[in-house]
């Protein structure tokens, strides 16, 4: 598609891409846009429609596909225009000139862990003498529920969580900074619309409640986990902060993307089973300090996100606008795609060596993390689901 937009080569964000998020520009309030090239287009003004003037994608989120689907055509016809009006051209910003703030209001927040080889990874380095995954893992997507308060945009800056620990041979448990914390690179799901109480979401229901896509950190202090979650699961080692990021990208720009699950061996009960129970190609990048670690790839995980929805309604658990379920730790076979420290240095065994000389096992104050992740586009480019970032500061004193 030609446009009067000027959109690089090899942009992350083509016209046929067109992301969503929340951006704030210099006298101009928080507003909804979408990503277009280097710039944001203010739909508020683009498309004089005052629920795109709310500082949240929730007012939209909830109006359901049917909305999302026409607003969607008529930015991309606005942008293919080739004299827009003069009001549709002052609504484009450049990017370099606006600031991206928390895209949408999280209601709820799940977590699941739906990686083969995280999962296995995990079992094998915490369990050696044991099977690595339990007798569950295998006919149901495992998850927990987390805090929806401390779900933060990225750039927020990360506070290094206190709690009790047990370090191993000591007789009892001590307080103080988390000394293993880790990073979890994970894909993120986001709800538009509602469903009803005592009433499951079918498998093949994915695209009528599910607006978008975000990426996720989910944070963990692993040695705080390790002592509270048996035999509740996680808690304080979680709930201290998930960063997403800032774009959220329709799930209909990644109709490209789409690829068959796994093998599954045994075969899922029939309310895990269904057409829209498929993959997404996606291939995420971590980096620590400015240096790549790990490219885990989404499309070889075993529980897939039509599944994951199914399973956390189908007791009638309903799901609200700005739900927020997330995938677990996204690893594939390889080392090298691991998205997470706990497994890339096997529980701090193998530090990890750094192209400039410094070496991690864990996070230490003052380092940076960030996750990206690239998908196929509808237009045959490929294209960004932009990126989360957060750094550590130190903890706070609790006394």
């Amino acid at each position: 598609m030609t446009s009067w937009v000027p959109v690089p080569d090899g942009s992350g964000f083509p016209l046929d891409h067109l992301p969503y998020c929340v951006f704030a520009a210099p006298g101009v309030p928080a507003r909804v846009g979408v990503g277009v090239g280097d710039h944001v287009l203010d739909l508020s003004v683009a498309l004089d429609d005052a629920v795109f003037g709310a500082p949240s994608l929730n007012p939209f989120m909830a109006q359901g596909p049917r909305r999302w689907r026409g607003v969607r055509s008529r930015i991309a016809d606005l942008l293919a225009e080739p004299r827009p009006g003069d009001a549709v051209r002052a609504a484009l910003v450049p990017r370099a000139d606006v600031a991206l703030r928390m895209p949408f209001e999280v209601a709820d927040y799940v977590d699941f862990y739906a990686s083969l080889d995280h999962a296995t990874n995990v079992g094998r380095i915490f369990r050696p003498d044991d099977a690595p995954l339990k007798p569950n893992w295998r006919h149901l997507p495992v998850g927990y529920h987390g805090r929806a308060g401390t779900v933060v945009v990225s750039g927020t800056p990360i506070v290094r969580p206190l709690g009790q620990s047990r370090a191993p041979g000591d007789a009892s448990p001590a307080f103080g900074p988390s000394r293993r914390l880790d990073v979890e690179a994970e894909v993120g799901f986001v709800v538009g619309t509602p469903s009803r109480l005592g009433h499951p979401v079918p498998v093949d229901d994915l695209a009528a409640h599910v607006f978008g896509v975000v990426l996720v950190n989910d944070w963990s202090a692993r040695d705080i986990q390790a002592w509270e979650y048996v035999p509740l699961g996680p808690f304080l080692g979680k709930s201290f902060a998930t960063s997403i990021s800032p774009w959220v990208v329709p799930l209909v720009a990644l109709d490209a993307a789409w690829t068959p699950p796994p093998a599954r061996d045994p075969l899922p009960l029939p309310y895990l089973r269904g057409a829209a129970d498929r993959g997404l190609d996606l291939t995420l990048e971590v980096r620590l300090n400015g240096h790549v670690v790990s490219h885990p790839p989404f499309a070889t995980m075993y529980w897939t996100p039509a599944q994951q929805l199914a399973h956390m309604t189908v007791n009638g658990a309903t799901v609200r606008t700005g739900d927020l379920f997330a995938s677990g730790t996204v690893s594939g076979p390889d080392r090298a795609q691991r998205g997470s420290l706990l497994e890339l240095t096997w529980n701090a065994t193998e530090p990890l060596d750094l192209p400039d000389g410094a070496t991690r096992t864990f996070l230490e104050d003052g380092d940076t993390v960030t996750i990206s992740a690239t998908a196929p586009g509808v237009g045959g480019a490929r294209v960004s689901l932009g990126a989360v970032t957060g750094a550590i500061v130190p903890a706070v004193d609790a006394r």
